[in-house]
């Protein structure tokens, strides 16, 4: 089946036309390739492709009035609506079956959901009606197709869909974007790999020019999916030779030329006045007898057909059983109607459980493979990048710069808790009075971090009860409500616990970290310097001081009474201050995993599952015995899914069940 031959009746050498224009149509097909046509039509009648899987389609395209009705017409032995405008308003799909002897011919048209049986005689005027249907009695076109089964003598197996002709200026009653849609119509057939371009041009113009040739070669550069049908030979017949051998416009599959039929003249007439032509036109007689005709188009067209065929069906069968086994997986994964209240309790706890679950990986364990993409998931490294920056955020706020007035806080605080005592002794008071100062001014900064990251965290808890929750839309809602609600009170707590550890920190000044010794000794050995600067008038008044940076100390040197204990006090307070911010952060860096782990592992069950199951909430639980419309829609589709594909499934394996047992089908 890999060989693009396999299904291609090796054909005889071609016939003068004197004796080729006499025979069917259909003389030069292969009846053994008909149940290939049959299943492919059958899939196109499943409508398969709304699942994505193309069919091989000889798709028919040409501007207005190139004569692509008189094509058809010629191959089909039938006559099609003429007129002036647009003709074909829908996607008309032309089934043509030659009769066998145990057959009748039988034309018939088939449209939303109806199958009508026509008469020869009347099948343009059923054409235009069963179009007037679909599109409207007007002259506005749509994408619904329209099939016409043709079962007579003489015509060749081929299944063509034939496309509005194109045109740029639209007429009265027409759209005014007429061009868009048509041409919109025209790329969605022509674009995909599997549709074989049957491009009706007219001899009376210049290819290139060309808007149905511009049309296929954007998607088929090299042409190797195309094949242009020149009409109007006989309207011009000069240099038409060359035009077809010089391929200026990249045609891979080759030309044929052939003639219109003209006016009264019955199909047959018509086929031995092409003949005539081709024989006895001084001009094109030239042409090779091998790309002139009707009966060769219709040749070439079967060969065409069964190849594309014979290349694509395996490709058909793998895109039908992965569809099939893609769409019960997914069925399965659906949930099963509930029937009873504690079928939907087991169902809401498996919620809360995988919910759970879930949580553990990304709020506490750091596992991120559910979300390996979404980065606002990956919450631990999101939580301490938090962390990271509230840090930034107490050390960098203007309240802490210790450059501010410089020393000025500290002299009027000492001279305010200055009293009977030792020179230089240190009172205790003048130091908390500053530490109570310095915790005021950021005392809002821990809670609203708390706030903060609670806000984050209830966005990853409520996106991940959604999605456990996603085929319980009915019950959505409260989920957020519910979970909503417990986040509050577990950022009230931290709250609570951040404005204490602030209260705590302004009544007490103790630390047992080293560090601090350590900080204040190598600050005050920078005191006799900065005396130096202060008492010699003569020096700069701005110098660097380690730990504080550049200050300006000209105003220090009216106060020099008290500026060695000012200096000792701020030198004090900025080694201890250190340590107060890092406590502010290692207490929210331990509570927020605390308080997550109480989250995650005993909150969430005590007050959702809670709230689930007491007397007032049974109404919710009840909530999802019904359906939600999405699931249930979902449900219907999957269902009609599998049923399309299963049947799809069956005609495909029929098919190949006959290759394997008739074997090469290239004779």
């Amino acid at each position: 089946m890999g060989d693009d031959r396999a299904l291609v009746r090796r054909e005889p050498e071609p016939q003068p036309l004197s004796v080729a224009h006499a025979q069917p149509l259909a003389a030069s097909y292969n009846d053994r390739i008909r149940p290939l046509l049959d299943a492919v039509d059958k899939l196109r009648n499943l409508m398969v492709m709304k699942e994505g899987i193309q069919l091989p389609t000889i798709v028919v395209v040409g501007d207005q009035s190139s004569g692509k009705s008189s094509v058809l017409e010629s191959l089909a032995g039938i006559s099609l609506p003429r007129g002036q405008g647009i003709c074909t308003r829908v996607p008309l799909i032309m089934r043509l079956q030659g009769r066998r002897q145990d057959e009748s011919t039988k034309l018939q048209l088939e449209f939303n959901n109806k199958i009508v049986d026509v008469y020869e005689d009347h099948i343009s005027d059923a054409i235009v009606s069963a179009t007037d249907e679909i599109a409207g009695s007007g002259k506005a076109i749509s994408n619904t197709p329209l099939t016409l089964v043709v079962k007579k003598d003489g015509v060749p197996d081929l299944t063509m869909v034939d496309l509005p002709g194109i045109t740029r200026v639209p007429v009265h009653g027409q759209p005014e974007n007429i061009y868009e849609q048509i041409s919109a119509m025209i790329m969605e057939y022509i674009t995909p790999e599997e549709s074989i371009i049957l491009n009706v041009v007219s001899a009376t113009v210049d290819f290139s020019t060309c808007e149905s040739i511009r049309m296929s070669q954007m998607v088929d550069k090299t042409g190797k999916r195309t094949l242009a049908v020149v009409t109007k030979a006989d309207k011009a017949p000069e240099g038409l030779q060359e035009k077809v051998t010089a391929d200026d416009v990249n045609i891979g599959l080759g030309y044929v030329c052939v003639r219109n039929r003209i006016g009264e003249e019955s199909y047959e007439e018509a086929r031995l006045e092409e003949a005539k032509l081709f024989d006895t036109h001084p001009q094109l007689c030239q042409i090779n007898k091998s790309i002139v005709g009707v009966p060769v188009l219709a040749k070439n067209l079967v060969q065409i057909q069964a190849k594309i065929m014979a290349k694509c069906l395996p490709g058909i069968v793998k895109k039908i059983n992965d569809k099939l086994n893609a769409s019960l997986a997914e069925l399965n994964r659906m949930p099963k109607n509930l029937s009873s209240v504690a079928e939907a309790v087991a169902a809401f706890m498996q919620i809360m459980g995988s919910a759970k679950e879930s949580l553990r990986k990304v709020l506490l364990r750091g596992e991120f493979d559910e979300y390996p993409d979404e980065k606002p998931m990956h919450c631990t490294a999101r939580l301490m990048g938090m962390v990271n920056q509230y840090y930034d955020e107490l050390r960098n706020c203007p309240e802490n710069d210790p450059r501010t007035n410089f020393l000025m806080e500290e002299l009027e605080v000492l001279e305010e808790a200055e009293g009977i005592g030792l020179p230089n002794f240190l009172a205790r008071t003048a130091f908390l009075t500053l530490l109570q100062r310095k915790v005021k001014a950021i005392s809002s900064k821990p809670p609203s971090f708390g706030v903060r990251a609670w806000d984050y965290i209830e966005g990853v808890v409520i996106q991940e009860l959604m999605r456990q929750s996603e085929n319980y839309p009915q019950l959505q809602s409260w989920i957020r409500r519910a979970a909503s609600n417990l986040i509050n009170k577990m950022r009230e707590k931290t709250t609570a616990k951040m404005k204490e550890i602030v209260e705590m920190e302004k009544l007490a000044s103790y630390t047992c970290n080293p560090e601090y010794l350590l900080e204040w000794n190598k600050l005050m050995a920078q005191q006799n310097l900065f005396m130096q600067v202060i008492n010699d008038e003569y020096r700069s008044t701005t110098m660097v001081l380690e730990g504080i940076g550049q200050v300006d100390v000209r105003h220090l040197r009216n106060h020099k009474q008290l500026l060695q204990q000012a200096f000792d006090l701020k030198m004090r307070m900025t080694a201890y201050w250190k340590i107060v911010l890092r406590r502010f952060v290692d207490s929210m860096a331990l509570h927020l995993p605390f308080s997550v782990h109480n989250l995650v592992n005993e909150e969430m069950e005590k007050d959702i599952v809670g709230e689930l199951i007491r007397p007032n909430g049974s109404s919710n639980i009840e909530r999802m015995l019904e359906e939600a419309p999405s699931v249930a829609v979902k449900r219907e589709k999957l269902n009609n899914s599998v049923k399309l594909l299963r049947e799809s499934a069956k005609v495909v394996a029929r098919i190949m069940d006959r290759i394997a047992i008739d074997g090469d089908y290239s004779d």
